[in-house]
């Protein structure tokens, strides 16, 4: 498993939105990304979390939060397991007083919730050699520019080219 970060969210050609992940250490421009295609409403809770701008009522993801919290839970690991088809899969281990149990979740929820909760995101080996690829974006000096960078990148990419 690949420990990674968030380092984009935008969307592509087609209006589609994007979670862009990296692995931790590895500078703009070195080694590899993997985009995974979420919904809108995904995109948007995982925006509110990267930004620390509360919901003006708790989103599905702050509602599961508050459940662990108040069953005693956290969230312990989160993990981009494998792709099937051009669908990425993920599991969410939990850690309660009745011990660990590791659920079946979304790409989009699992990366919610971990930004959510504090908790480190990670991505199979065989995820990121099936569809990750290579950083070609500049070291950026601003986030305008990270941005740009990023919306370069997605207009020449397609949903199609990570299939198998």
């Amino acid at each position: 498993m690949i420990p990674v970060r968030i380092v984009g969210l935008a969307l592509d050609v087609k209006s589609q939105p994007v979670v862009i992940l990296k692995p931790l250490g590895e500078e703009p421009g070195q080694g590899s990304m993997l985009p995974i295609w979420i919904g809108g409403l995904e995109a948007t809770a995982i925006l509110m979390a990267v930004e620390g701008t509360p919901p003006p009522r708790p989103l599905t993801l702050d509602l599961m939060k508050s459940m662990l919290e108040t069953l005693d839970a956290e969230v312990e690991r989160v993990e981009i397991t494998r792709l099937e088809e051009g669908t990425f899969f993920a599991e969410i281990t939990v850690r309660s007083p009745g011990g660990l149990r590791v659920l079946d979740a979304r790409p989009s929820d699992s990366i919610g919730l971990a930004l959510r909760t504090g908790t480190q995101i990670w991505v199979a080996e065989a995820v990121f050699a099936e569809a990750g690829i290579p950083d070609q974006t500049a070291e950026a000096t601003d986030e305008e520019a990270e941005v740009a960078a990023f919306s370069e990148f997605l207009e020449h990419v397609d949903p199609e080219d990570f299939q198998g």
